[in-house]
């Protein structure tokens, strides 16, 4: 397949990817920490800022270790019955992460007479339902096993005012 360079690897998925990263790993380190692990906690945020570095420097293959890393500490998470809204809100911005990265890879092979920023528009609205589907979906498992916080639901509320301004931004253009 011809490589073409449409220059658009734009500042919405740019902007999508460095948030899933920074959400993946920052929910699962809460996670570990909220259990006492400041130490791994310490790693993981380590781990977020190598994966935000090879998004920078273009390795293809890191997004694919990294989902792989944070399921596996999240799934880590549930077998020691750490809180299940931050390890699964964690799995959540890894797979959101991940298909982040694929979709960047997909643009740059797009024909020049694509429409290439409508279709990055309408996968990242896509894959933000999906999350934010993902995230009522833990929030119920939160309220059923009685693990509400403060934190958690202040999460809630800055995730959904992101996603809300990353409405009315699609909306206005």
């Amino acid at each position: 397949m011809v490589e073409f360079d449409t220059n658009v690897e734009a500042a919405l998925t740019g902007i999508a990817l460095t948030i899933g990263i920074i959400l993946s790993t920052g929910t699962l380190a809460w996670g570990y920490m909220s259990m006492g692990l400041e130490t791994v906690a310490r790693w993981i945020i380590a781990f977020g800022v190598l994966w935000l570095f090879s998004q920078w420097q273009r390795w293809k293959w890191f997004s694919s270790l990294a989902l792989f890393l944070s399921m596996l500490f999240a799934i880590i998470g549930l077998w020691l019955s750490f809180p299940i809204g931050w390890m699964f809100a964690s799995a959540i911005f890894a797979v959101f992460s991940w298909d982040m990265t694929e979709l960047r890879t997909k643009l740059k092979f797009l024909m020049p007479r694509d429409d290439a920023k409508g279709i990055e528009r309408r996968h990242i609205a896509r894959v933000s339902f999906l999350a934010m589907g993902g995230l009522l979906a833990a929030s119920l498992m939160v309220l059923w096993w009685i693990q509400w916080t403060t934190e958690w639901g202040n999460f809630l509320l800055a995730v959904t005012i992101l996603g809300l301004t990353q409405v009315a931004a699609w909306i206005r253009k």
